[in-house]
C-alpha cells in the first residue's frame, strides 16, 4: 500500500501504470467521482491486487466466496464500489485479495442518523464493528424520548454483521444538550431506575446490542452522580449480553476547567465502561477560527492523558469524518459550514485549488476564491491524516476507532482502514 500525492500533470492513468494497477481500481478505493479531475496535492491510496476475479454468468458474491474460501462479507470491503449491494454482472473484475499484509485486530464504531442514506449505510458497514445510532433523548422523570424509524437502521446493521448501539443523550427538543437535565433525573432515584428500566425495554424492542452514552456538557458537581449512573447500568448490561460504550469530552488532565470537561471522570466512567470513545475533534469547529479539525497533537495530548486513567483496551479514539468551510478574512461568531471529505476535494477541483498539507497538525487544507472573489480556507482530512490517527492507534495499542459520523461517504479511509487493520466483527 501506498498513498500517493497528486503532482501537475499527473492523470489517474499515468499513476495507475506506475504501480501497475488499473485507473478503475485507483477510482474505486479513492472514491472518485470524476477519474479525470485530480487536484494538485490531493492524496490517493494506492493498493495492488493480490488476486482478483471475472464475474461469470450466474455466478453469485456468495458462490465467489466460497470458490476462494472468503467471504462476502470481504468481498465487500476489498469492493467499495459494490456499496454493500449483492447485485454483479458478467465482466466485472473483482478484487479477492490485496497484497497487503492483515494488521491488528481494531474495533471499529461508527455513528449515524436513522435518515441516513440506505446505499451509503450498506456500504460502510462491512467496515464497523458497531453502528451508534443518534439519539434517544429523555425527560426529567425518566421517559424516554422515542427515535423514530431506527427500526430498519438497526436491522439493516444486524443483517450485516455490525452491533447497533442506542444512543442516549441529553437533548432538549431542539436537539441541544441540556445540563439541568442530566442534574434532574440523575439525582432523582425514582428518575433514575425509571430511565433504566426504559432503557431496557427499548435495547430488547428495537433488537439494540449495545448501549451509548452521549452525555455532554455534564456539570462539575454532576460528576460523581454520573459515574454512579453508569456504575448501576455497567453490570445489568453485562449480565444481559448488552456492550455499554460512553462517549468523553477531549481532556488533557483531570482537572480541565470548562463545562464540557468538569463532569467526565475518566476514572470513573472508565471503569464503569466496556468501552470509551474520546471525541478527540472540533478544534477546529464551525464557529471558531479556521484550523485542523483534528490536529494530530491535541489528539495525542487527549489519548496520552486517557490512558494515565483508562487501560488502552478499551480506548476508541474519535475520527471525524468531516471538515470546515471557512470564509476569510474569519469573523467571530461567522458560521462556517460543514462538508464531506469527498466534497472538499470536489470543492478544490471547482476552484482550481491545489491542496496543501500541513506536517505540523498532519491535515490537508487549501484557499480558494469564489467568482465575486472572496476567500475562503478549507481543512478537511484525507489519507495522509486517516494514517496519522491509525498509526497513533498502533502506537499506543488502542482497541480502535470511532467515527463521528458515517452520513457523508468516505470510501478512501475505509479502504485504508481495509488495507492497514484486520476490522474486528464481534463485541
Amino acid at each position: 500500500m501506498d498513498i500517493y500525492v497528486v503532482k501537475a500533470g499527473d492523470t489517474l492513468n499515468n499513476i495507475a501504470r506506475q504501480y501497475g494497477v488499473t485507473a478503475t481500481l485507483l477510482a474505486n478505493i479513492n472514491g472518485l467521482g470524476n477519474p479525470d479531475r485530480l487536484v494538485v496535492g490531493q492524496a490517493l491510496l494506492i493498493a495492488v491486487p493480490e488476486e482478483q476475479h471475472t464475474v461469470r454468468q450466474g455466478e453469485t458474491l456468495y458462490s465467489i466466496s466460497m470458490a476462494y474460501q472468503t467471504s462476502v462479507e470481504a468481498l465487500y470491503r476489498n469492493n467499495p464500489q459494490l456499496m454493500g449491494s449483492p447485485l454483479i454482472y458478467p465482466g466485472q473484475v473483482l478484487v479477492i485479495s490485496y497484497r497487503e499484509p492483515l494488521g491488528r485486530l481494531l474495533t471499529v464504531g461508527g455513528y449515524a442518523f436513522p435518515f441516513i442514506e440506505r446505499m451509503l449505510l450498506r456500504g460502510t458497514l462491512p467496515y464497523l464493528t458497531m453502528l451508534s445510532v443518534f439519539a434517544y433523548g429523555f425527560t426529567a422523570a425518566g421517559d424516554l424520548v422515542p427515535l423514530t424509524d431506527d427500526e430498519e437502521v438497526v436491522m439493516i446493521a444486524r443483517s450485516m454483521g455490525s452491533f447497533p448501539y442506542m444512543v442516549l443523550a441529553p437533548l432538549t427538543a431542539d436537539g441541544q444538550f441540556d445540563s439541568d437535565l442530566i442534574t434532574r433525573t440523575l439525582r432523582n432515584p425514582q428518575s433514575r431506575m425509571h430511565l433504566i428500566r426504559e432503557i431496557f425495554a427499548t435495547l430488547e424492542e428495537k433488537g439494540y446490542q449495545g448501549l451509548d452514552l452521549d452525555f455532554e456538557y455534564v456539570r462539575a458537581e454532576d460528576a460523581e452522580v454520573f459515574v454512579s449512573f453508569a456504575q448501576e447500568l455497567s453490570p445489568l448490561l453485562k449480565a444481559a449480553g448488552y456492550g455499554f460504550n460512553i462517549a468523553l469530552a477531549p481532556k488533557y488532565h483531570a482537572q480541565q476547567p470548562g463545562l464540557l470537561y468538569e463532569g467526565h471522570d475518566y476514572h470513573g466512567l472508565g471503569q464503569a465502561a466496556a468501552t470509551v470513545l474520546l471525541m478527540t475533534y472540533e478544534w477546529g469547529y464551525s464557529y471558531g477560527p479556521p484550523m485542523a479539525v483534528a490536529p494530530i497533537r491535541e489528539v495525542r495530548r487527549v489519548a496520552q492523558y486517557a490512558l494515565t486513567e483508562i487501560p488502552a483496551d478499551k480506548i476508541l479514539l474519535g475520527i471525524p469524518n468531516y471538515g470546515y468551510d471557512w470564509t476569510l478574512p474569519y469573523v467571530e461568531g461567522r458560521r462556517a459550514q460543514s462538508i464531506g471529505n469527498q466534497e472538499a476535494l470536489d470543492i478544490a477541483a471547482q476552484n482550481n485549488a491545489g491542496i496543501r498539507f500541513d506536517l505540523e497538525a498532519m491535515s490537508p487544507y487549501f484557499h480558494y476564491f469564489t467568482p465575486e472573489g472572496v476567500e475562503h480556507v478549507v481543512w478537511f482530512e484525507d489519507a495522509r491524516s486517516i494514517m496519522a490517527k491509525l498509526s497513533l492507534i498502533e502506537e499506543l495499542q488502542l482497541k480502535g476507532a470511532s467515527y463521528w459520523t458515517i452520513m457523508r461517504p468516505f470510501i478512501q479511509n475505509w479502504m485504508l482502514l481495509n488495507l492497514t487493520q484486520t476490522i474486528k466483527r464481534s463485541l
